[in-house]
């Protein structure tokens, strides 16, 4: 089921009490130094298809090469390919190559390798930062704020204890319930049972990781905001399809970012998804994550391959 749920929220404002430091960045996040530009990645969520969390393996990879340059510059693009399935038994080897350093830019390429072989490759480009007389962006659009909306936990439930929901969902709903993922997320305007055989292409949530992750160093949040900007954002494009078809192979192609503007990604954003175009088993996603001020801090796109088969349909929904 393409929800974009995760773990029970956490009630109260945007700065959690005391020091509780979020798991993103003191273990996902928190890469192994083994050389000059060459780093280890461990593991702390792997989703039930048991392949590596790509959005791990993004933030990671971002991490690496952040290390590589100097605190005056900030990331301001990415772009990847996933070229082989991860494995979650063993550790990524991640290796930074410093491709071009300059005045206002700078370039790094990483590669992420498991068993010899690469299963990641990334560049991201730095910049220092520039003032430009030239500004524009679209508008937020105008949503419920996220202590208006129901948590994870409230909202599995109550799906679930309709009567009419189909198996397959409530299969789907439970093993989402069991995972730990460490992200919370709030879904604006969630479907109803009927509203699910005629779905949009398109799908709005309030995001923030778990945890405190303080003002700090704009990279990490960066880094934290590629992790967070690939769940469940894929499955975007599955959504008009769900009442008729199931999907039994979904897998990211590539992925690309672009920061706009300083943001916390343990504060409540935005994320803005849509599909507008699916076939040849791929499928294609954008999405923006807004700031709660309204400011558009950073745009995404990612191709994947989406292989489904029909759906057996019953009498229920």
């Amino acid at each position: 089921m393409s929800f974009p749920l995760v773990p029970e929220d956490k009630q109260g404002g945007d700065d959690p009490p005391g020091d509780l430091r979020s798991v993103l960045v003191t273990s996902v996040l928190n890469l192994e130094t083994l050389d000059e530009d060459l780093f280890r990645g461990r593991h702390y969520w792997v989703p039930t298809t048991q392949r590596l969390f790509g959005g791990q393996i993004v933030g990671q990879a971002l991490v690496a090469a952040a290390k590589s340059v100097t605190e005056d510059v900030n990331v301001h693009s990415l772009h990847c390919y996933f070229v082989r399935a991860g494995d979650p038994k063993v550790p990524v080897l991640y290796q930074v190559e410093r491709i071009r350093t300059g005045t206002s830019f700078s370039v790094r390429s990483v590669k992420a390798v498991q068993h010899g072989k690469p299963i990641f490759i990334c560049q991201a480009s730095f910049q220092q930062a520039q003032p430009s007389p030239i500004q524009h962006q679209f508008s937020m659009p105008t949503v419920p704020p996220p202590e208006e909306l129901l948590g994870q936990k409230t909202l599995i439930d109550q799906y679930l204890r309709d009567p009419n929901l189909h198996e397959k969902y409530r299969v789907g709903l439970n093993r989402i319930a069991a995972q730990e993922v460490p992200i919370e997320i709030r879904v604006v305007n969630p479907p109803t049972l009927k509203e699910l055989q005629k779905l949009e292409s398109k799908q709005m949530f309030w995001v923030r990781a778990q945890g405190h992750i303080g003002e700090g160093d704009i990279k990490m949040h960066c880094c934290v905001a590629a992790y967070i900007s690939d769940y469940a954002f894929l499955g975007t494009a599955l959504l008009p399809h769900i009442s008729h078809h199931r999907a039994h192979f979904m897998a990211s192609l590539d992925h690309s970012m672009w920061f706009h503007a300083p943001f916390r990604a343990d504060h409540w954003m935005l994320y803005e998804c849509e599909s507008p175009w699916a076939g040849g088993s791929r499928g294609l996603v954008q999405g923006r994550l807004w700031r709660r001020d309204g400011v558009l801090a950073v745009s995404c796109a990612q191709e994947g391959v989406i292989r489904v088969t029909p759906s057996v349909s019953k009498s229920k929904l």
